[in-house]
């Protein structure tokens, strides 16, 4: 186990490893556990009991939180003609040209989201090694691959707090919901609209419990169990 500071033990103290938390007791102690002197990101961490092998298992989906996330996110879309031009219009901070093709291929991924329109993704297809594994690659099923009139939507969403959740193959699922610095009410409305997402895609003919555990925890910061039946699972 790695020797924990005095200020995480002092945070970690005030949380009970054997109590599960109501919703509103989590975000108390979120706010109340800030270890950091920057203002931490909050996260909420899901044990699933599906099995992402099976296709129909995978639990993935699109969100826009409330309150947005308390940052500001660097949005590049892979566009041409008029659908780079809307794109640049609607606040995309990078349009993808032959430089900044060269500039992925070498490794930059200085931004936050990736946004493509269908015709591109011959080219975005190259760029899959430096993309997909740090979570970057353009998708439909995540709403990052759309028609150059959907861009605007896309861009203007991402930069709100716009949230792409996807289980891993271990069967856990992690997101942003805010920062530590947001009112309880907006963390609280944001941490809320997550766990509907993740409820609603709850796969039909599941057997066994599908949230095993629920976990809140600020960056750097000690977690705390969220109550799943409270929650609604």
């Amino acid at each position: 186990m790695p020797k924990r500071g005095k200020k995480y033990l002092a945070a970690a103290a005030k949380i009970d490893d054997n109590k599960q938390y109501s919703r509103e007791e989590a975000v108390g102690l979120i706010k109340d556990t800030v270890t950091t002197k920057f203002d931490p990101t909050v996260e909420i961490h899901f044990r699933l009991g599906v099995d992402p092998r099976k296709a129909e298992q995978m639990i993935r989906d699109v969100v826009v939180l409330p309150h947005g996330l308390g940052k500001n996110v660097r949005v590049l879309v892979f566009a041409e003609g008029e659908d780079a031009q809307m794109a640049k219009d609607a606040g995309a901070d990078y349009i993808v040209d032959d430089d900044l093709m060269k500039k992925i291929q070498g490794g930059w991924v200085e931004f936050d989201v990736a946004v493509a329109v269908p015709q591109m993704m011959g080219k975005v297809g190259r760029l899959g090694r430096v993309l997909g594994p740090r979570g970057l690659m353009p998708n439909p099923k995540a709403g990052t691959v759309v028609p150059g009139a959907d861009l605007p939507r896309v861009i203007n969403e991402s930069k709100a707090g716009r949230v792409e959740f996807r289980v891993d193959r271990t069967g856990n699922l992690h997101a942003p919901i805010g920062k530590a610095s947001f009112s309880a009410d907006k963390l609280g409305e944001n941490l809320q609209s997550l766990l509907d997402a993740v409820k609603r895609n709850k796969p039909d003919g599941l057997k066994g419990p599908y949230v095993r555990k629920i976990v809140l925890a600020n960056t750097m910061g000690p977690g705390v169990k969220l109550d799943s039946t409270e929650a609604g699972f």
